[in-house]
């Protein structure tokens, strides 16, 4: 009998997280602890196909093979019983995680993994006093993950390398970038990395360098073109004539002079906040911003597409 994929939590990471799987290959069972949202959560998938169907985003499958390998229960044992791996996607509130961890190592297979999608809390904090904890990490995606590839694989310090073997290949087998981290850190890799942009980011618009919108251009028409293929590691290796080191040799006096002034940070809920929220909304109205979020996928797809048919070639 071919073993399934458990999803936990039926919101739009679940929800993401469902068609990737299945995409992917896997039979997925999806749970909510709400009675009848897992159903309905099911029922949103086709529209959601379809749009990856015309991007050609669903590895040649057709919509109807990818829906037919997702089922939906209220029933949390049922949800589990059998499962190899298990998804959660509860809310990112620590008593919520540690209640349903318990349950889920209570109740899921003994060999199967058990994976948060938490964004922030440390793997640690929610399964330090389970009696499977060596089987629990984070597996954070970088929203939607049918459409944005990397995958965080955090360790608690207690956790089995195995285990975290076990989920960066499947994460791989169904068409996923995982990012095998060594040990647990406050915001894991993405978050740290974009934090550290959007502090500068405030910094410079709080000190009156530069306004929201040309910050902005500046990442979507000039880092960002080169960040959509390659690390800010890869950045600078081809960024030289000798490669990494010799970037360093021209560009460390730069780097230390910036650094030294990057020490201070902006208030984000300080007057900064109001310019930034006033800049946003004179380029994009609140009313619009559900639009813009479809635009924005839309765009994401395309993308996608392009950088799947570029790594066939």
């Amino acid at each position: 009998m071919t073993r399934h994929v458990a999803v936990v939590g039926a919101g739009l990471i679940g929800r993401a997280w469902t068609i990737s799987f299945a995409r992917g290959g896997r039979d997925v069972v999806l749970w909510d602890v709400l009675p009848g949202m897992a159903e309905e959560t099911r029922h949103q998938i086709p529209t959601l196909l379809e749009g990856l169907k015309e991007q050609d985003l669903l590895e040649g499958q057709s919509v109807d093979e990818v829906f037919q390998r997702i089922s939906a229960t209220d029933d949390l044992s049922q949800a589990l019983q059998g499962a190899i791996h298990v998804q959660e996607n509860a809310p990112e509130k620590l008593d919520v995680k540690k209640e349903l961890f318990a349950k889920l190592d209570a109740h899921t297979p003994e060999d199967a993994v058990i994976a948060s999608s938490s964004s922030a809390i440390l793997p640690s904090l929610f399964t330090q006093d389970l009696r499977h904890r060596h089987r629990c990490l984070v597996a954070h995606p970088i929203n939607p993950p049918y459409l944005i590839p990397a995958v965080e694989v955090v360790p608690a310090p207690w956790t089995n390398p195995e285990m975290v073997t076990r989920t960066c290949a499947l994460l791989e087998d169904i068409g996923h970038q995982p990012m095998r981290m060594n040990k647990e850190i406050d915001g894991f890799i993405m978050n740290r990395l974009q934090m550290a942009l959007l502090h500068e980011a405030f910094r410079l618009v709080d000190q009156g360098y530069a306004s929201a919108e040309d910050i902005d251009r500046g990442i979507a028409n000039g880092l960002g073109l080169r960040w959509a293929f390659m690390g800010p590691f890869e950045t600078i290796d081809l960024n030289a004539p000798g490669g990494i080191r010799d970037y360093v040799s021209r560009y460390k006096g730069m780097a230390d002079l910036i650094g030294a002034q990057q020490t201070n940070m902006a208030d984000w809920s300080g007057p900064v906040l109001d310019q930034l929220e006033q800049e946003r909304r004179q380029i994009l109205s609140t009313e619009q911003l559900a639009e813009r979020q479809v635009w924005r996928d839309r765009n994401l797809m395309a993308l996608a597409a392009h950088k799947s048919a570029m790594s066939k070639k």
